[in-house]
């Protein structure tokens, strides 16, 4: 019965922002811009460190990989957003909108573990920092990327199986610039009982899970900052974690809100307004949060700006200096 509800489904309609027609070239002209500058951003970061051989780093090696996954996450909303602005249409197919659910489930969780394994990279680096190239060698450091990645993978499958699984009447209306799987879910026909808990179940898992791995890891951050007699030790100690600690407030605060959002005012509206954070502004910030006080990503950027190092071989390796 199901796959039969299913296959005369033609599609959702996705309500974005505003109906009112006016406002709709405003709204492309921002979020085109946004999602210009969060590309660019990103994949700056990405050449800067594959152009400086003193950023092949285990470091560095995450955050390049983060900032791809962010491109990746920002484009699987906002374009499809882009395009239906500019047809004037709020169509998405069927598979189109499972589709566009697993790859935000994939990307988001990716975020979720390499931030985790970000701050697992400074733990080992602040608190035991005569053991950190034998910890955090290259091998680890793919396999822990690598692992990251499979985790996402299954939880994105796990859901998109829940998800097709549903039986859905007619075209559907999700008031939202993408396919968010609580809305999808509760669009449809048949009993979502299941679904919640999986996704309750997974919510806490790969989000509370994480974040009790960076709140473990910080916690013994601080214990170690506090042991260092010298105030400029502290400093340099703090400063290399002050970006990292920077982009995970944004990230699980902006995810914070959007629950709050979508828990007390009960508005659809809102509650996409306030998913903007997560999937478009705080990867758009990414890059400016870990260049504007980082030497090291800065002076790479001068060099690949400037193309000093046009002629120099791009190798990407991993060096195990804290």
């Amino acid at each position: 019965m199901a796959s039969e509800n299913n296959t005369r489904i033609s599609g959702f309609l996705l309500l974005g922002f505003s109906e009112v027609p006016a406002l709709q070239p405003l709204i492309f002209g921002i979020f085109l811009s946004m999602y210009l500058v969060t590309i660019s951003g990103n994949l700056l970061i990405v050449l800067a460190i594959l152009s400086a051989s003193h950023l092949h780093t285990p470091m560095y090696f995450f955050l390049a990989n983060l900032s791809l996954v962010d491109v990746c996450f920002t484009s699987t909303t906002v374009p499809k957003m882009l395009v239906n602005i500019q047809t004037q249409s709020q169509a998405i197919s069927y598979a189109g909108c499972i589709t566009q659910m697993f790859f935000l489930l994939l990307f988001a969780g990716l975020d979720d573990c390499l931030l985790t394994v970000m701050a697992y990279d400074r733990f080992v680096a602040i608190c035991h920092p005569l053991h950190y190239t034998v910890i955090m060698h290259p091998r680890l450091c793919v396999q822990l990327v690598v692992v990251s990645v499979c985790i996402s993978t299954l939880h994105s499958l796990l859901q998109s199986f829940m998800v097709l699984r549903l039986s859905f009447c007619a075209n559907l209306e999700i008031p939202h610039f993408f396919c968010e799987l609580n809305q999808v879910v509760h669009s449809a026909c048949s009993d979502t009982l299941i679904n919640d808990v999986v996704i309750y179940i997974a919510a806490v898992l790969l989000a509370l899970g994480p974040l009790a791995g960076i709140l473990y890891s910080y916690s013994k951050i601080v214990s170690s900052i506090r042991a260092i007699s010298s105030a400029q030790g502290k400093y340099k100690a703090f400063s290399t974690c002050a970006s990292h600690l920077s982009v995970v407030s944004l990230f699980y605060g902006t995810c914070l809100g959007v629950y709050l959002s979508s828990a007390i005012t009960q508005n659809p509206h809102s509650t996409a307004m306030a998913s903007v954070m997560y999937t478009v502004v705080t990867p758009m910030l990414n890059p400016f949060i870990y260049s504007l006080r980082n030497k090291d990503i800065k002076r790479a950027l001068k060099r690949l700006f400037e193309r000093d190092t046009v002629n120099e071989p791009i190798v990407l390796g991993l060096k195990t200096s804290p």
